[in-house]
């Protein structure tokens, strides 16, 4: 294993390091970069993203790329909901617009496992959009 695939905190997490792993995930996400994010995961990790299933960094890397074409000016807010051995799990929302100005929060959970190197190996996310206003928003800057 090279030093850069190596993602600190690693497993097992105690609160402090979970915060920092789900902090690190929260920044990655915001800066819509499908090649930053998907190098937090290890290169056959596995996902359930609502009813899409992936595998692989190259899947991975492909799907954000779609996801940030078509939510627009997506902003994210992540926050711990447990933590045990290598698994935490997030509770999320976010907030985006399609290409009609419609604007969306998207909320839900996730559960991550991690490899030895804090790679994530597998993420199960369970999301729900609901339409909002754009005066409704709360996550601005």
């Amino acid at each position: 294993m090279t030093a850069d695939a190596v993602r600190p905190p690693l497993p097992p997490f105690t609160e402090e390091s979970a915060l920092a792993k789900v902090q690190a995930a929260e920044d990655a996400w915001n800066s819509r970069d499908p090649e930053r994010v998907a190098l937090a995961y290890t290169e056959d990790s596995v996902w359930r993203n609502r009813d899409r299933f992936l595998s692989g960094r190259a899947e991975i890397r492909a799907f954000l790329a779609d996801k940030w074409r078509r939510e627009l000016d997506y902003r994210l807010r992540k926050e711990l909901w447990a933590y045990i051995g290598n698994r935490i799990s997030v509770r999320f929302e976010y907030e985006w617009h399609d290409t009609t100005g419609q604007w969306w929060r998207s909320h839900g959970n996730e559960q991550w496992e991690f490899d030895l190197d804090g790679l994530m190996r597998r993420r199960e996310a369970s999301i729900n959009d609901v339409p909002i206003a754009a005066s409704e928003r709360r996550l601005v800057g």
